[in-house]
């Protein structure tokens, strides 16, 4: 334990006693994880642990977080035991012969092969290819003799990081944001925590608790699930490709909403794809370059957008943009969730895929429920797949049609209008 870590080590901080195979440190922002996590990597490394993997959610947060931040690896290095850091070849090297290899959840075949006594896994809840990514790690952690891994995360109520949670070679420690205070800005407290404390986001993002599902919501993480393309898996050919916008009149970093823009296409075999989020914060000019882009890329032959908010300015700021592609307006004339539920419903009937995984989206959509949305802020990323998912496979559905499909959906949940 290196000298002024003796001194500041809080009890959760320590690496629990007894046989374990995966210690996993749950941490509001700036609880702690990260020193937390490096000390663990460099008492493994001083123990004679040989061969250690350190993932993070992609290639920078490895190295600039885990790595080179102000509580990573190379910052709690021992004076008797110095490590040595090679940023192009991704290692970590250490005078008594143990190596770590820095890699990308984003790369999950990056795993496939090596073979580790020690895994640091880090902000587990973020990596995108997460079943493949932590399946190729658990095949390799197979030398020594007692190999173990940490993973240190603020927590999403994920199937893999809830199933790890329940096995009996898995302990678990907690800390939240409060409890690391000392060590952070005064501002951080007064203008940042302030304003989620108490809210629901506030106690995943700050008190490290596991949310469960929400009672009554129209999309569950099992439909999301389901609904995620398997890598290994081609994406059929498209047919029509639309990219739905939901506008906020955000002026760029003013703290308003951010613009959804969400691109999903219909393919070939009948399903709906969402495909990419292209969702920011930006002026007026700038969010509608980004639609023109996303168009591009995906070859969209529609945008179709909502008029409520700015109306004709909306419009203006896609033709001036030049996005290159039909535009089409919509009005909203009954509320979000009369929109959400028929598009729920298509998702439980396997009607619709995720091309990769969308983590704001997946949160906005989990946060629909039939008795309002209980997200926080606008839920712009899901209006925009609501608008461009209805474009697809209910532009023919007039109003009357639309009440009554998201009656039906009520009813098949056992709920009435």
């Amino acid at each position: 334990m290196s000298s002024t870590w003796a001194f500041h080590v809080r009890d959760e901080q320590r690496p629990p006693k007894g046989d374990w195979t995966t210690w996993i440190y749950l941490g509001g922002r700036g609880a702690g994880k990260t020193r937390a996590g490096a000390e663990w990597v460099r008492a493994r490394v001083e123990e004679g642990c040989r061969r250690i993997a350190i993932v993070g959610a992609n290639a920078n947060d490895a190295r600039y977080v885990m790595v080179e931040g102000e509580s990573g690896l190379l910052s709690v290095t021992s004076p008797w035991l110095r490590a040595k850091y090679e940023p192009s070849k991704r290692l970590i090297t250490w005078p008594n012969g143990a190596i770590a290899t820095l890699f990308s959840a984003e790369e999950p075949d990056m795993l496939r092969g090596p073979q580790h006594d020690t895994a640091w896994c880090d902000e587990l809840a973020k990596w995108t290819h997460l079943e493949a990514a932590w399946d190729n790690l658990q095949l390799g952690l197979r030398i020594g003799q007692r190999p173990q891994q940490m993973v240190t995360t603020t927590p999403r109520a994920l199937p893999v990081l809830k199933s790890l949670m329940q096995r009996s070679d898995s302990v678990i420690t907690r800390s939240t944001s409060y409890d690391n205070r000392d060590n952070l800005a005064p501002a951080f407290f007064a203008h940042v925590i302030s304003r989620y404390d108490g809210t629901r986001f506030g106690r995943q993002e700050i008190d490290a608790e596991i949310l469960d599902e929400i009672q009554g919501a129209l999309w569950t993480r099992a439909m999301i699930d389901e609904a995620l393309v398997s890598r290994n898996v081609e994406m059929p050919k498209m047919v029509r490709v639309v990219v739905g916008v939901d506008p906020s009149g955000t002026r760029g970093q003013d703290g308003r909403d951010s613009v959804g823009i969400v691109v999903a296409g219909k393919a070939i075999d009948g399903r709906c794809y969402v495909m990419d989020d292209w969702t920011c914060s930006l002026s007026p000019a700038g969010w509608g370059r980004r639609v023109a882009e996303a168009v591009a890329q995906h070859q969209a032959d529609c945008v179709v957008a909502e008029e409520n908010f700015g109306g004709a300015m909306v419009e203006s700021v896609l033709l001036a943009a030049q996005v290159g592609t039909r535009i089409k307006m919509v009005h909203a004339s009954h509320g979000k969730i009369a929109r959400a539920e028929p598009i729920s419903a298509l998702y439980e009937q396997g009607r619709v895929g995720h091309a990769s995984a969308f983590m704001a989206l997946e949160d906005q959509f989990c946060a629909f429920t039939v008795d309002g949305y209980l997200g926080k802020g606008s839920p712009d990323r899901a209006d925009a797949a609501i608008w461009a998912l209805t474009e697809l496979m209910l532009s023919g559905v007039n109003e009357e049609g639309w009440l009554k499909l998201a009656a039906e959906v009520n009813a098949a949940k056992g709920k009435l209008n």
